[in-house]
């Protein structure tokens, strides 16, 4: 009897040594895994909170004692960073004041003076003729302002963009008269950075405060460089609405004197992108004996620009769709930075009934993007219901089964 006795009392501390131990290696882990510096590409400081690890020692912490606080209150320095969680209003923004901008020490000991006049004196000429240049429906139609800073640290060889706010915007929700805006923002012309901030709910005046530091581009190549914002309205049952742009091309903006604070007016996206949305060659066969349709997606051409930047990166997705309720899907692989693509793909979908009566195929050509959601460049429809060439290519197939039938077709917008 007391061997089973001895035995239970072995394996107990046995388990319990082995929990222990397997504890003790995760929590092991996990510290470790946190001290390491992540290898972000650009530094992204949200409501002046730097996430960036080297200067978090140096950051004050949050839950702070109010007693504390109010004692050392006077002896903050102004570059020391405060976030009060109580002052936000319903929204969460947090009430206009004027901002101080976070920076290098040498830049906060620049008077406000000295800020308007760098805001006045290094616009050049060229974006105040785009600026000037507006349609008079531009001007009619007012689609609020955006307020910015630029800033360049020699120090470290990054290039700091700072989305202070937006005011005005118009309201893209009918019913509750109001938008959820967030932006997006891109460093033409190779769009390898492209950030977002988050999205604010119900306002139209929304105060972002957030920061974007992109790090290792050379001061000499700010001049050739330009900016994109995209400013847009959250949609939950939808694709997001497009508010409007601000295009800032950085030729003739000096950064080498510190932070440049700078507001420009959104203006509608431009026309470009509406008028001309390519074409798109597609092969179809229907085979009745299998009850089976293949389709082939062949190229596309005179795809227009995805934005002001330069070439897209263009896939096509196809849906067939049953009585107007969608049954598959498929896509193709994505072509690099062109407006001429090949694909040369084959699909084949089950039809589930016989024949193509309440049959119909949808080609979306979209242009692939890392960073947010990918943006409809062109669409078209292939059904007995649809107009046009897509009509009449599919009376083709209908008639001709088993004729693998191709056609270039008009892309419409998305």
């Amino acid at each position: 009897d007391e061997i089973p006795t001895v035995v239970g009392i072995f394996s107990a501390f046995g388990l319990v040594f082995s929990v222990s131990l397997f504890a003790w290696i995760c929590c092991q882990r996990k510290s470790s895994k946190s001290n390491k510096t992540p290898p972000y590409k650009f530094v992204h400081v949200l409501k002046g909170v730097d996430i960036y690890p080297e200067n978090l020692n140096s950051k004050k912490k949050f839950g702070a004692d109010d007693k504390s606080e109010a004692k050392n209150k006077s002896a903050t320095p102004k570059n020391s960073l405060h976030l009060d969680l109580e002052k936000r209003d319903l929204n969460g923004n947090f009430p206009k004041t004027a901002t101080k901008m976070q920076g290098s020490p040498d830049l906060e000991n620049s008077s406000p003076k000295h800020f308007l006049e760098r805001k006045k004196d290094s616009v050049s000429p060229d974006s105040l003729k785009s600026i000037t240049s507006l349609s008079s429906e531009d001007k009619q139609d007012k689609l609020g302002t955006l307020f910015f800073s630029l800033e360049y640290n020699f120090e470290k060889k990054a290039f700091v963009v700072n989305i202070k706010e937006a005011r005005g915007l118009p309201a893209m929700d009918e019913q509750s008269m109001t938008s959820d805006p967030y932006i997006k923002m891109t460093i033409l012309p190779e769009k390898k950075h492209k950030v977002k901030t988050r999205v604010l709910r119900k306002t139209l005046d929304p105060a972002f405060d957030e920061t974007f530091t992109f790090y290792g581009i050379p001061y000499s190549q700010i001049q050739d460089l330009t900016l994109h914002f995209m400013v847009l309205s959250f949609d939950r049952f939808s694709r997001d609405d497009v508010i409007g742009e601000v295009l800032i091309p950085l030729a003739g903006i000096e950064l080498s004197e510190g932070r440049l604070l700078m507001d420009r007016e959104i203006i509608k996206r431009n026309v470009r992108k509406s008028s001309g949305r390519g074409e798109l060659l597609v092969s179809l066969c229907y085979q009745s004996t299998t009850n089976t349709l293949t389709v082939v997606v062949l190229k596309a051409r005179h795809l227009p620009k995805s934005d002001v930047s330069g070439l897209s990166d263009p896939y096509v997705k196809v849906n067939l769709y049953h009585a107007k309720k969608r049954i598959s899907k498929k896509k193709t692989h994505v072509k690099k930075c062109t407006p001429n693509a090949v694909f040369n793909e084959l699909f084949v979908f089950d039809i589930p009934c016989e024949g193509l009566d309440d049959i119909s195929i949808e080609f979306l050509v979209l242009d692939s993007d890392r960073g947010s959601r990918n943006e409809v460049i062109g669409r078209l429809t292939l059904g007995s219901s649809a107009e046009g060439t897509g009509g009449e290519h599919w009376k083709e197939i209908c008639e001709y089964p088993r004729r693998q039938i191709a056609k270039w077709h008009m892309l419409c917008d998305g």
